[in-house]
């Protein structure tokens, strides 16, 4: 009998007839009963046509990579069979080199920042069935060579690489030191803001590594008390580099295998190197930089063999530059780009010298996604809002910028995941109104080869909770058409008063209005409507997907707009008369915890309640990348720093507010809350608060989000 890919993962119960509507609970939402099955995370092969997953077996320790057709669907090939009787340990995730000959395998990995980790590594051979542990040692960061033949890895700070054709290790740097100098990954700040942590790249043959080395000697140190459940708490201590202060001094380096040289280029006009990418020849290196304002960016050429640089491109912003990833390097070094300048994120064809060719799309809307080039079709494929921006549909252009076509047809947000030859692409549909759906279709016209996996379970078992529809519009507030869904109580009477609880987000690009499906958030929202509340988000100037001029305005002056929109929406939904105006709550996590104090604080008369979980408090608490690219440094903008600071308001504290924190908050620290708390203090002001010891930024684990909505609930409960 043929065996069939088992594509997702069951975590609702069978669903089961109900004789009435039933209550959402808080146990249910955090236990999982409302969780979407979703696909196994899938590699493209080279071929197109197949691709693999990971499938584990718990109850046998066993861990297999299995190979499955796109087609059908299925099984064609076990390549890999970690089990307690084989010579493979188990492990948790794997990669291929390109020649798909050898696979990196990970194991024992343990957590460092939000995407930096190290562990145990093992090179397979797929050929000859071998293998081989990189290191003793748990080591960060491994890559293979593109042949192969070599892997490059950081450990203690220094960087490496291991030949696997004879077993010998070679250090490559020896300086590195821990809150002194990294080679080959990234710093703190770099880690969370640019997205990256592997700093080093290989070139085409594997003949040369270029690496990026981060000297914070200089860069102010962070500590947090590690209270764990030892009889004396210890400390983290790590550099990180908050508003106006130093910042790493990053600079970039060219390692030839051959002669084992190193050679330090020469890019002193730099202040951040948040991106290199190697193009097509194999002797030239793309690298970006970008002046500290992160209003200036500017590509190089950088020439292995001389060490030569020479300007690419560059692109100038009056408030900033956002870094992403969409470059795609063509074979003669032409290059396909995204950029912001007409006004609209969208997509351009650049000649080898950098040169603009064409602007290939165009129109009030965004890109949203660049999902790559596929040369075989001379396509590019991509995501966007043409059908309106709380909607995502998948598009593909002609490199001539010509025959558009879209190949996603349902309204709501459609995303895509192509095989590599760009023949198939498995399609992620959702709306609010449709959990996840997963198609397999053709990239060249869209057209549907098969269903995979839906979530008719999840929707029938919901038919017997009460929820209710979310409803979406848009609200004119100071001048603008606002994006808003709202849900209301199942039950809802016109007749009667509700009281009204926002929630937001408000940071720069953001969205929280869109037409997918429910997070854990929404259906405690859906559980609150329940109990009588209406529940509406609006996003305010700031917040992204609506062009350029929407998302930067917010520029030098973070919390001023954003902070009048909430208020104004506040008092404009409030004159509904079915809304009970002297019943107003808000809430908001991190940047939306910031909103939420100055809206309980400077919208005083209007908000009778508010909730701050993990809040920036000042953002002259907050890192240099983030905070700098939208404020500038405080030292040259005081007054947009000091003006919209929730510090700066606590006598005009009226209502109920909670202030929530994790202590081990690596991100926001603690410290924004603890010194929100003194000033609350001091004005001999009452609220409400709590720390959970040892979390970080998203605060769980175990019991700990059950703990945290049940006691928001109950504040909800007891003041609104």
């Amino acid at each position: 009998m043929k065996k069939y890919l088992l594509l997702f993962l069951i975590v609702a119960a069978t669903p089961h007839a109900f004789t009435q509507q039933k209550d959402l609970t808080l146990e249910e939402i955090w236990g999982g009963a409302f969780t979407a099955r979703t696909l196994e995370s899938l590699k493209s092969m080279k071929d197109g046509l197949h691709y693999t997953i990971l499938s584990k077996d718990k109850a046998r320790n066993e861990v297999r990579i299995e190979k499955y057709a796109y087609e059908t669907l299925e099984l064609t090939e076990t390549i890999l069979v970690a089990s307690p009787e084989s010579d493979v340990p188990y492990f948790t995730s794997y990669s291929f080199s390109e020649d798909e000959r050898k696979i990196l395998l990970s194991t024992e990995e343990e957590k460092i920042f939000r995407r930096s980790k190290r562990g145990i590594y093992y090179i397979y051979n797929v050929e000859d069935k071998t293998i081989i542990r990189i290191s003793d040692k748990k080591i960060i960061s491994p890559s293979l060579s593109p042949d192969g033949s070599k892997v490059a890895y950081m450990f203690e700070n220094d960087l490496y690489y291991l030949d696997l054709t004879n077993g010998s290790t070679t250090r490559i740097t020896t300086d590195g030191e821990k809150n002194a100098i990294i080679n080959g990954i990234t710093d703190w700040v770099y880690e969370e803001e640019f997205g990256f942590v592997r700093a080093f790249e290989w070139n085409a043959d594997g003949s040369v590594l270029a690496f990026l080395r981060f000297d914070e000697r200089e860069v102010p140190e962070f500590s947090m008390d590690v209270y764990g459940e030892g009889l004396y708490p210890t400390q983290n201590r790590f550099k990180y580099p908050k508003a106006g202060e130093e910042n790493s001094q990053v600079t970039l380096h060219l390692y030839n295998l051959q002669d084992a040289s190193t050679r330090q280029i020469d890019l002193s006009d730099s202040y951040y190197i948040p991106r290199i990418l190697w193009k097509h020849n194999k002797n030239e290196l793309s690298v970006r930089t970008l002046n500290r304002a992160q209003n200036h960016l500017k590509m190089y050429t950088v020439k292995a063999d001389m060490g030569s640089v020479s300007l690419l491109m560059e692109e100038k912003d009056k408030a900033y530059l956002d870094i992403t990833d969409d470059l795609t390097f063509l074979e003669d070094d032409s290059f396909i780009w995204t950029s912001e300048r007409d006004g609209y994120n969208h997509i351009y064809l650049h000649n080898p010298d950098g040169s603009l060719k064409r602007q290939l799309t165009s129109g009030p809307w965004e890109v949203t996604r660049y999902y790559g080039y596929d040369p075989g079709s001379r396509s590019i494929f991509y995501q966007s809002t043409e059908n309106g921006s709380i909607n995502r549909d998948v598009y593909r252009i002609g490199i001539n910028g010509k025959n558009k076509k879209r190949l996603t047809l349902r309204e709501g947000t459609n995303s895509a995941d192509f095989s590599a030859s760009f023949t198939y692409f498995i399609n992620t549909f959702s709306s609010s109104d449709t959990p996840n759906v997963y198609t397999l279709h053709k990239a060249s016209d869209g057209k549907k080869v098969r269903d995979i996996l839906d979530n008719s379970a999840l929707r029938e078992r919901l038919k017997g909770y009460k929820t209710s529809p979310k409803e979406f519009s848009t609200i004119e507030i100071n001048g603008y058409d606002l994006n808003m869904w709202m849900i209301k109580p199942a039950d809802f009477d016109p007749s009667k008063t509700y009281p009204l609880f926002l929630f937001q987000y408000s940071g720069p690009g953001s969205q929280q209005v869109a037409n997918r499906w429910w997070a854990s958030n929404d259906y405690w929202h859906q559980m609150l409507a329940q109990q009588a509340i209406v529940v509406a988000c609006v996003d305010g100037r700031g917040t992204g997907y609506k062009g350029r001029d929407f998302k930067k305005m917010t520029y030098l002056e973070l919390g001023k707009y954003e902070v009048e929109d909430q208020i104004a929406v506040a008092e404009k939904l409030s004159e509904y008369p079915w809304i009970d105006a002297d019943r107003t709550g808000i809430w908001g996590w991190s940047y939306g915890g910031f909103m939420a104090s100055n809206c309980i604080l400077q919208g005083n008369e209007t908000f009778e309640l508010a909730i701050a979980v993990a809040p920036v408090t000042s953002w002259r608490f907050y890192d240099t990348i983030y905070t700098e690219r939208y404020m500038s440094t405080p030292q040259d903008n005081p007054n947009g720093y000091d003006d919209n600071s929730p510090l700066t308001y606590p006598a005009m504290l009226k209502g109920d507010y909670l202030l929530i924190h994790g202590s081990g908050d690596d991100n926001v620290h603690v410290q924004n809350t603890m010194r929100m708390i003194e000033e609350l203090v001091q004005a001999n002001k009452q609220f409400d608060w709590a720390i959970y010891p040892d979390k970080d930024h998203g605060i769980s684990g175990e019991n700990t989000r059950l703990q945290l909505y049940t006691k928001m609930t109950n504040f909800i409960k007891d003041n609104l």
